[in-house]
């Protein structure tokens, strides 16, 4: 999809027709249907008289497809298992380097021992009590808590809580295929 194929589907998102935004860029007809069909690159003085005419950002009409937002619904989403405890995994999507899962734990379950991966990750309890650890550091964490922790050093978390524990993790990847 290029730049052509973005104004066209946002001048549609708002129904107006190429005349009413020749109308207000003065560009001609032929030329805004070239631009639509990608055969001709528009200047960046015309791409923001564009973007003015379709009242939506100038980078907005810059993305590539898998810059764009990205939508999940909920019954969409990619589950995994992981470990022998069976943790379920949703993936809740990721834009460049940055992936968010959440993770429910059932009580007593863990990630059975000290693990690490490459990362950073940012932890937030919705449910639940868990006990986490890494090196020397320790913390019993409940609903409404956070941590973080560099994925490389060896990690542990365990369900200590007589419920389900439910945690939403926020991973960043110095590099997209580090997953």
């Amino acid at each position: 999809m290029g730049i052509g194929c973005n104004i066209r589907a946002a001048r549609k998102r708002k129904n107006l027709s190429i005349q009413q935004i020749c109308e207000r860029t003065g560009l001609s007809q032929g030329f805004m249907s070239q631009v639509e069909n990608n055969k001709t690159s528009p200047s960046i003085a015309t791409l923001d008289s564009i973007a003015n005419a379709l009242k939506v950002p100038l980078a907005f009409l810059l993305l590539k497809e898998e810059e764009r937002m990205q939508v999940i619904r909920k019954d969409e989403r990619r589950k995994t298992i992981y470990g022998k405890n069976k943790l379920q995994v949703d993936h809740l999507g990721g834009q460049g380097n940055v992936k968010m899962m959440l993770v429910d734990m059932p009580p007593g379950s863990s990630t059975e021992e000290e693990h690490a991966h490459a990362g950073d990750e940012i932890h937030f309890v919705m449910e639940g009590t868990v006990y986490v650890e890494q090196g020397e550091d320790s913390a019993t964490l409940e609903a409404g808590d956070s941590f973080s922790w560099r994925a490389a050093i060896p990690h542990y978390a365990k369900n200590i809580g007589e419920n389900n524990a439910r945690i939403l993790i926020s991973v960043f990847l110095e590099a997209e295929n580090d997953v």
